[in-house]
């Protein structure tokens, strides 16, 4: 094998475990300000999934940037007096998220095609014209990851 062979492969084998060791580093230390959008539209259980996942998204990674977007049925947890199958009342959740800066926000063309109003909601609710066009803005424009628990 000539120098010049065996000189790359050394360089080429050192920036590949740096590489690895810079990655390793991320994974070890995964707080930072990651954006998602958390898209709930399936009830309430779907709901009690989704909260818990976004406690454990914060627990790992308080500095997370967090959306939860509902439409159709996904908005029954933000309904005033809604409790899960334990009698638990959402809205001490969502307040407690909110405290930490997550957003909540409900689809208008859900309220309007279910004949719901907004004084039906608790106040920690935030309205926006389409669930789905703003999961889809939160993604396409401001790079937000997407998950549907």
């Amino acid at each position: 094998m000539g120098i010049a062979r065996h000189g790359a492969l050394v360089l080429f084998a050192a920036i590949a475990v740096t590489g690895c060791a810079s990655s390793g580093d991320s994974i070890r230390n995964p707080v930072g300000p990651d954006k998602v959008v958390y898209h709930f539209n399936a009830g309430l259980e779907q709901a009690t999934n989704g909260l818990r996942n976004v406690r454990n998204h914060l627990e790992v990674n308080p500095k997370a940037r967090i959306v939860v977007v509902a439409h159709a049925q996904g908005v029954d947890f933000m309904m005033k007096d809604m409790k899960d199958k334990n009698g638990n009342p959402y809205q001490v959740t969502v307040e407690d998220l909110k405290n930490q800066g997550i957003r909540f926000d409900v689809c208008e063309i859900t309220l309007r095609n279910r004949t719901l109003k907004k004084d039906q909601f608790i106040d920690e609710a935030t309205y926006v014209p389409s669930g789905v066009a703003e999961i889809a803005r939160l993604q396409q424009r401001e790079g937000y990851a997407y998950l549907r628990p």
